[in-house]
């Protein structure tokens, strides 16, 4: 719960209340109160040092066989924090766990062991904590629980924190939408002048996403494997990227299938190796028993999109190009395509054979291309046919730019806006070079569009590039459950101060 305080000026954490503009105190009591609420908490050198201690403690009473005596050690050992990870490390946490474990052995009787939970309740500690400790099964602890007369709250997820502070930044005025327009205003693209011309640049928000989409977004984008537990087999599913749209959009798409986790990686070699500049990617995952996904084997994909009713078509064909496609018009002759790529010499390129026989079910001709010089094979969409396919997949399209340029171009079709407006915002949507700020910049989208950022009345506040560099994930850095980019930009708390 420590990450609420970062809900401060910029979203940043703030080491101590400010002393700015503050008189002297008016009497000796007021300053008596100070000192005691100004004492410095613990370092975890301090902590892990204090905890090493009463750890070697626990096992000399244990090596006595002196329950009664290591009982009360391990009753230190928790009210110091040394199970907390965060707050004493692994190994210190481990050696607690040990402990614990063993004096459930020592344990005679169901008594003692009820007062081992009693004692754990009371300070606090999670029934998860005791699960872990004892290697059981959730059922197993709650049932001992249950026989003990012991209440042990459960450990509160990530997600459920985020969802309750999210409410009450709702309360400030913070919502989706101001959190896409903080994003488009980020990546270079006037949202005001959207709006004069009719155009709701947030609209992908609200984009349906069905089953059909996420099979699109399987198709192109995702990456799954097999990850094999104790009882089970799962198939972790993620999605990565660099990019600061698909950083929000992302994690939008895969809350469908199940709450997204959070990690960061270099995504081309640490900045140390062979003087390569770092990037930070940005992995979004979630675990589904292997059994509840189909979609490990193309042969499955390609049956699946053979079988799909022409109406659903569209869906799909939206995911493909919100993950591997690409909708271009070029102003000078007023051309209009839409490609999707695949690898040519790997098994996802008979994906497009098959999206091209989806669209010929919509009375849409395509063309696959393939070169020798080129590693990619392509399928392209264009003139009559790639307007008709606009039409169909606009509503279904997620992503901000190419659901942007599709209006755009649909507009300009129907007469709605000039060509000269046309080029002026259409102009917005195109990337430049490495340093725009739609390209490699995922991390400090995060932070720009997270609701901290914007909900204190100073509208024109962005974090300083000086803290932006701070954003960067050191090593071990723990992903955490991620919902909105909220739970992302509560992620520097974790080594900022």
């Amino acid at each position: 719960m420590h990450r609420i305080r970062c809900l401060t000026e910029g979203g940043f954490k703030i080491n101590g209340p400010s002393t700015k503009d503050k008189g002297p105190m008016d009497n000796e009591k007021e300053q008596d109160i100070s000192t005691e609420t100004s004492l410095p908490k613990p370092t975890q050198a301090g902590r892990i040092e204090t905890c090493t201690e009463l750890i070697r403690h626990a096992k000399k009473c244990l090596e006595d066989n002196n329950r009664n005596c290591a009982v009360q050690t391990l009753e230190k050992i928790i009210e110091n924090g040394c199970h907390k990870v965060h707050a004493a490390g692994k190994e210190i946490v481990n050696e607690t766990r040990g402990i614990f474990h063993t004096l459930w052995l020592m344990s005679n009787n169901d008594r003692q062991r009820c007062e081992l939970l009693k004692m754990l309740s009371n300070l606090g500690v999670s029934r998860r904590w005791v699960r872990d400790s004892l290697n059981e099964n959730s059922k197993r602890v709650n049932k001992l629980l249950e026989e003990c007369n012991v209440k042990m709250e459960r450990r509160v997820p990530r997600y459920e924190v985020i969802e309750e502070i999210e409410s009450l930044l709702e309360k400030f005025g913070w919502n989706r939408d101001k959190e896409c327009e903080e994003l488009l205003r980020f990546i270079g693209i006037d949202v005001n002048m959207l709006k004069r011309h009719g155009i709701n640049p947030c609209n992908w928000i609200y984009a349906e996403t069905s089953i059909h989409y996420i099979i699109g977004i399987v198709v192109s984008d995702i990456s799954d494997r097999v990850v094999e537990t104790r009882n089970n087999e799962y198939v972790k599913v993620s999605l990565k990227t660099t990019e600061s749209i698909s950083a929000i959009v992302f994690p939008k798409i895969l809350s469908n299938i199940g709450r997204p986790s959070v990690t960061f990686v270099w995504d081309n070699g640490t900045p140390q190796q062979r003087g390569r500049t770092g990037i930070i990617a940005i992995e979004y995952y979630i675990y589904v028993k292997k059994e509840e996904w189909k979609w490990l084997n193309i042969e499955e994909l390609i049956k699946y999109i053979r079988a799909l009713r022409p109406e659903d078509v569209p869906k799909l064909i939206a995911g493909i190009i919100d993950g591997d496609g690409t909708i271009y018009y070029n102003i000078e002759n007023s051309a209009l395509a839409i490609t999707i790529t695949a690898c040519r010499s790997c098994g996802k390129r008979a994906l497009l054979d098959a999206a091209q026989e989806a669209l010929r079910k919509l009375g849409i001709e395509s063309k696959i291309y393939e070169y020798e010089t080129d590693p990619r094979a392509r399928l392209g969409v264009y003139g009559e046919n790639a307007i008709k396919l606009l039409r169909l997949i606009v509503p279904y399209l997620h992503h901000p730019i190419k659901r942007l340029r599709a209006e755009l171009i649909l507009m300009l079709r129907d007469g709605k806006i000039d060509r000269e407006a046309f080029t002026t915002l259409y102009g917005l949507t195109e990337y430049g070079d490495k340093d725009d700020p739609k390209r490699y910049h995922g991390l400090e989208a995060l932070a720009r569009a997270a609701p901290q950022t914007h909900t204190h009345g100073n509208k024109n506040h962005q974090p300083h590039k000086k803290e932006l560099n701070n954003l960067v994930p050191p090593p071990g850095f723990e992903p955490g459950t991620y919902r909105f980019p909220l739970a992302v930009a509560f992620q520097p708390c974790r080594h900022g101060g």
